[in-house]
């Protein structure tokens, strides 16, 4: 793969095999980017468990103190008598069964999807849209509720979902480089609590093997989380 200077300069900086602890990997990170826009900071953690196995999935959620640093679009599929209150919210759209037509037709123009329980009979026929796009509410995600208000203020104010991929990694952002060094490390502690939290309960041996962070367009950064 070809690298950029920027990135050879920074890696060069960083020291890829060298582990820092949270305080001293944030404050690197965001003094070695060489972008000129806002990059998100973002996490990947390696975890020992296997995917394979129904009791080895992480599906969850978290709320991070000073938010994403994404501006979140949401759309709530509701009755009619929530449509005011989710709209008040903050949601982009919201509505029942020509909301759904919608979507079916192609519109996806959102970040997040949020549903009461009632409405996920009709939604099952946008599955095909939403679902590859990684748009379909789910319980376990929290987004799908009856308490419409409170979700959509959560989401927009900066709760995130992370779950694990096939191969046991949780790919993740917990803020901008625009933040604060004490705001970033504040969302990160907060995010791998969250991850200690969700430990499956198949999960045989070391959890968390290997932790590292980057940004946009940046080597990764690796933290020794016992610093």
């Amino acid at each position: 793969m070809k690298r950029s200077k920027a990135w050879k300069s920074s890696s060069e900086t960083i020291g890829i095999e060298t582990l820092y602890s949270i305080e001293d990997g944030i404050k690197l990170l965001k003094s070695s980017s060489k972008v000129k826009f806002d990059a998100t900071a973002e996490v990947h953690y390696n975890l020992g468990i296997d995917p394979r196995h129904a009791d080895q999935q992480i599906r969850t959620t978290v709320t991070l103190p000073h938010g994403t640093g994404k501006v979140v679009k949401v759309v709530v599929f509701c009755e009619d008598e929530h449509i005011k209150s989710a709209k008040a919210a903050g949601a982009i759209e919201a509505g029942g069964d020509d909301l759904v037509e919608k979507v079916i037709k192609g519109w996806t123009d959102f970040d997040v999807a949020i549903a009461t329980p009632s409405m996920m009979k009709s939604l099952a026929k946008a599955a095909r849209v939403l679902g590859p796009k990684g748009l379909m509410p789910n319980p376990k995600s929290g987004t799908v509720t009856t308490d419409i208000e409170k979700t959509v203020k959560e989401v927009m104010g900066g709760r995130l979902e992370f779950r694990n991929d096939k191969h046991g990694i949780i790919h993740s952002k917990f803020g901008k480089l625009s933040f604060s060094e004490a705001d970033l490390v504040e969302n990160f502690k907060t995010l791998h609590n969250a991850i200690l939290e969700a430990k499956p309960t198949g999960s045989k041996g070391t959890y968390i093997k290997t932790v590292t962070i980057c940004s946009t367009m940046s080597p990764g950064i690796k933290l020794d989380l016992a610093v």
